[in-house]
């Protein structure tokens, strides 16, 4: 198998995302109605209809995105043939997209990763008040380079790498004063740019434990089952299908680094040469041609991606 089924974080949502496919597809509709009921509102509304700010928030965006992601998979199970457990060598998801590849993989069900994302993006809002984090991207800068910029930076407060997405887009979190400090830090040790992100909340760092004590406590309730494929965890970069060790780095990715440079590297050095992004959006598709040489993303996302999803699979099955 030299397929990785990924999924997109937050960030890639986008009003109106998944309504063709649940208009074309019985399989998708169904996808969204079960989340629906599982969360006890219409979240589908404010994905097709908006308004964007009520989309953006965290507590339905994080939902939001997987619905979608989920609905494509069953579109593409449907008519495409595609199957996790047979076709995938893993599966993988950036941040909130690790509970996506879970639910797509069997390890949890839809329903409950509903809530739990609802819950899990409640918490992270929670955690910190409004203005007192801040994350911001720094771009030309390794990782290495960019944790020595966050540690200059905190001087005695918190500042860490949240996410190295590769290509040299390193994401740094932490309180404001420390994160305004590492943007200007990062300047001076020749990024190309470094910006404060407009995001809610300092997610994935040390801030944020608040919301990964709730989370182990909502995790602990739900039954996790071995995935049909290995899962690439975010703050491994490497395969786990151990549920008790899922059910622990889940927890773990709260707080830490989202490791997806490494994590795709990993699977492209366990020879995967295709890499279907499996929702809203095309970031991820992006940053696979800038760490795998050679590697192809597919994205998947609405009705018109459907033949040419099947035909790369039906490519990665005979390379």
């Amino acid at each position: 198998m030299t397929a990785a089924f990924t999924f997109p974080g937050q960030g890639s949502q986008a009003v109106g995302m998944g309504k063709a496919l649940a208009d074309a597809f019985p399989a998708a509709r169904a996808v969204f109605d079960e989340v629906d009921a599982a969360l006890g509102e219409k979240l589908t509304a404010t994905i097709w209809d908006g308004p964007a700010e009520t989309l953006q928030l965290t507590e339905n965006a994080q939902p939001a995105l997987m619905a979608v992601s989920i609905a494509t998979l069953r579109v593409l199970e449907a008519e495409a043939g595609f199957s996790v457990g047979r076709d995938a060598a893993f599966v993988a998801g950036h941040s909130l997209g690790e509970y996506s590849a879970l639910a797509a993989a069997g390890s949890l069900t839809l329903s409950d990763t509903a809530r739990l994302l609802r819950t899990r993006g409640l918490a992270m809002q929670k955690a910190v008040p409004v203005g007192a984090g801040a994350m911001a991207a720094l771009l030309g800068l390794d990782y290495e380079a960019a944790m020595e910029v966050a540690g200059e930076a905190a001087q005695g407060q918190v500042c860490q790498a949240a996410n190295d997405n590769g290509g040299g887009q390193v994401v740094v979190s932490g309180d404001k004063a420390a994160v305004d400090r590492a943007v200007e830090i990062a300047k001076g040790k020749g990024a190309k740019r470094a910006m404060l992100l407009p995001v809610s909340a300092p997610f994935h760092c040390k801030l944020m434990q608040p919301a990964a004590d709730a989370m182990a406590e909502a995790l602990a309730k739900v039954t996790i089952n071995a995935p049909a494929a290995p899962l690439v965890s975010n703050v491994l970069a490497t395969a786990i299908t151990d549920p008790d060790e899922i059910r622990r780095r889940l927890v773990e990715q709260v707080t830490g680094t989202v490791r997806w440079r490494e994590s795709v590297a990993y699977m492209a050095g366990q020879g995967v040469t295709r890499f279907f992004e499996i929702g809203a959006g095309k970031v991820l598709t992006g940053l696979v041609k800038r760490i795998a040489d050679g590697a192809v993303g597919v994205a998947v996302g609405g009705p018109n991606d459907i033949a040419a999803a099947k035909d790369a699979l039906a490519a990665a099955k005979q390379a």
